[in-house]
């Protein structure tokens, strides 16, 4: 006899937090794009600089790790910006197999200018939005994350995939700035 599956009601698509979250990235996003295209940079390669400011030099994989980019999606990401004179790479001194990134000067100038525009683009969504309101949000959404660390297991996938869900459960890091509080910048 086969099993009857039971027929589950997916909560309304306006309530999916997946959507929730990703509208909401859009609208904060909608408001920082103007700026990077006038500098010439994507939000992936902002996102490279922005967390190269936070370190003297970094290994490719933890780069890849903090700035939640694949690592064939930020190997391009650095030959362009490599090509820009906007970082700088070397191999480790210590094991000739593990690329080391910086920041380098006209990054660093590049992000300067940029980030004027960024920091305006922040006062006007913290005075609409509100410092407090703000803040809690940011809070709520570390907490989230911190909750969501472990993997969930619901027994509905198969083994195999359950292996596989576990094995991605960690690798998505907050990127921690020069303080330490994982905060993401734009």
């Amino acid at each position: 006899m086969a099993k009857t599956q039971t027929q589950v009601r997916l909560r309304d698509f306006s309530r999916s937090l997946p959507m929730s979250l990703l509208k909401a990235r859009e609208a904060v996003m909608s408001h920082f794009r103007p700026s990077l295209n006038h500098f010439g940079i994507t939000e992936q390669q902002w996102r490279v600089l922005r967390a190269l400011t936070a370190v003297d030099s970094i290994e490719i994989m933890g780069l890849a790790e903090r700035t939640f980019l694949l690592p064939p999606s930020l190997s391009r990401i650095l030959k362009d910006l490599d090509e820009r004179g906007l970082i700088v790479r070397r191999t480790s001194e210590t094991d000739l197999r593990r690329g080391l990134v910086s920041i380098s000067a006209r990054g660093r100038e590049l992000i300067a200018k940029a980030g004027a525009h960024s920091e305006a683009v922040y006062l006007e969504i913290t005075e609409r939005y509100g410092t407090d309101r703000l803040a809690r949000l940011q809070d709520m959404l570390h907490d989230l994350e911190a909750v969501l660390a472990a993997p969930i297991d619901t027994g509905v996938l198969p083994e195999r995939d359950r292996r596989k869900s576990r094995g991605t459960a960690g690798r998505r890091r907050v990127a921690k700035d020069k303080h330490g509080s994982g905060k993401h910048a734009p």
